[in-house]
């Protein structure tokens, strides 16, 4: 493990078996909490975790894609400190700079004619509102968005989520139609040169480097979802720019631009999901829709813009943001509370000054083609796909048939790797893909770690296999 200058205060607080018992008691009875034995995490710096009894972590996972510039920033802690002490909150009926400050920022990062900035508190907020937005300009009601795409969990956005876990037997997600996700691995097309990435599939194709059969063959789908399952007129297309939740699966180059362009010949914004991919971590470019080469109606944002405090954003044209102060006196009581948006700003600050976009695409890049070497040296390693530091591993019961490996295999080398102290997620329609998205400040000795540690309970995984 690489070597750490900082030392975790003593804990002082509840015990594990109280925490336990309280738990089961008091909260949520809806099992969300990683491993057998759940950790109980006390204090964080920079990439590390440390749990009660003092262990160390390296977090490639950052709090599920949400810690963008690393645990407790001493810039971030120091920016929120000054604002506690000055004003906590103000609500939009009082001006209070901090929050002009941050929407000045956050608008320049952004291209023309996107320079509306509407401030909620959560990813599931953002495309709430972005909805009712798309709706009350377009004056229609149908929404499309992918099979495996997931945009939130409210009532409204619960129907644009199609991760089946997520989904309810209850009435929610009015005017909303899934379509396929292109996904070049596990769906029926792709080849060998389908995604914007340094790992392509291991399928096979004839297609040149700048043609892409399988994204013609989505497209067609994506045509017969508009032609079968929505209204000639529609309200607009969801998309985040790489699925998060469903395993961090890429389309193929180009497919986006077409949608896109197919969506508004039928009067329908393109709305784009950024709440994973947002803020440099893909490498290349800030936003993940620039990747793609278009320019959405709408962008919605969260998780990484607060590097862990409540706070999101959605951001159109001010033709759109008229059209929904038309439509409805929008308010929000807590969005854009000063607390986060002095936050918002010293966390746009680091990014710029650590150049932490740039530390995305090289050490990225050095981790996409490391776990791609294990890939080639395990079986059970189907896929490593993503951009920067967005990366998926989905593993399979063999290359062959891509079936997903039985959860219980995943979930025994999730927790191996826990054991060696590498915290990473899990994703995909079957829990079968390994999440790794770590803060924007990891380093290559931390990326070896990781690897290493990887390739461990592979090798474990494997023994168990024989016996």
């Amino acid at each position: 493990m690489p070597p750490c200058d900082f030392t975790p205060e003593k804990y002082q607080s509840l015990t594990y078996e109280r925490v336990l018992e309280i738990h089961k008691q008091h909260l949520s009875p809806i099992l969300t909490a990683y491993f057998p034995k759940p950790l109980l995490l006390h204090q964080g710096h920079k990439e590390w975790l440390f749990d009660y009894e003092g262990n160390r972590y390296l977090d490639f996972f950052s709090g599920i894609v949400t810690v963008s510039v690393g645990h407790c920033h001493p810039k971030v802690n120091a920016a929120a400190q000054k604002q506690l002490g000055r004003l906590w909150h103000t609500s939009t009926l009082f001006f209070h700079p901090p929050i002009h400050e941050f929407a000045e920022k956050l608008s320049a990062l952004l291209p023309e004619p996107l320079k509306v900035i509407f401030l909620v508190n959560s990813g599931s907020e953002a495309n709430d509102l972005a909805m009712l937005m798309a709706r009350a300009h377009s004056k229609s009601t149908d929404i499309i968005s992918f099979r495996g795409g997931y945009h939130g969990g409210s009532s409204s956005t619960l129907g644009l989520t199609n991760v089946g876990p997520f989904k309810t037997e209850l009435s929610s997600g009015l005017g909303c139609q899934s379509t396929m996700c292109p996904d070049v691995f596990r769906g029926p097309w792709g080849g060998s040169h389908c995604r914007d990435s340094p790992v392509q599939t291991i399928r096979k194709c004839s297609c040149a480097p700048d043609c892409c059969q399988a994204k013609d063959q989505y497209i067609e789908q994506f045509k017969d979802t508009l032609n079968s399952s929505v209204a000639k007129s529609i309200a607009g297309f969801f998309a985040e720019p790489i699925q998060g939740v469903n395993g961090v699966v890429q389309y193929p180059k180009g497919f986006l631009k077409e949608a896109f362009e197919l969506v508004r010949e039928r009067g329908g914004l393109c709305i784009a999901d950024e709440v994973q991919t947002g803020f440099g971590r893909l490498g290349s470019h800030f936003w993940g829709f620039q990747t793609h080469g278009i320019l959405p109606d709408i962008v919605t944002m969260a998780k990484g813009i607060g590097n862990g405090f409540p706070m999101a954003a959605v951001v159109t044209t001010p033709e759109i943001a008229n059209s929904l102060a038309k439509s409805v006196l929008h308010f929000n009581t807590f969005g854009g509370n000063p607390m986060a948006c002095a936050i918002g700003s010293a966390v746009l600050e680091v990014i710029k000054e650590e150049n932490l976009q740039e530390n995305s695409q090289e050490v990225g890049t050095y981790m996409l083609q490391k776990f791609a070497e294990l890939r080639d040296e395990f079986e059970i390693v189907g896929d490593v796909r993503g951009k920067g530091l967005m990366i998926g591993i989905e593993m399979v019961k063999d290359k062959m048939s891509r079936q997903p490996l039985p959860q219980e295999e995943v979930n025994e080398i999730h927790d191996d790797c826990k054991r060696m102290g590498l915290l990473i997620g899990k994703g995909g329609i079957f829990a079968q893909t390994f999440r790794i998205a770590p803060s924007m400040c990891i380093t290559k000795p931390d990326v070896k770690f990781a690897v290493e540690v990887f390739r461990s309970a592979l090798i474990r995984h494997r023994d168990r296999r024989a016996k």
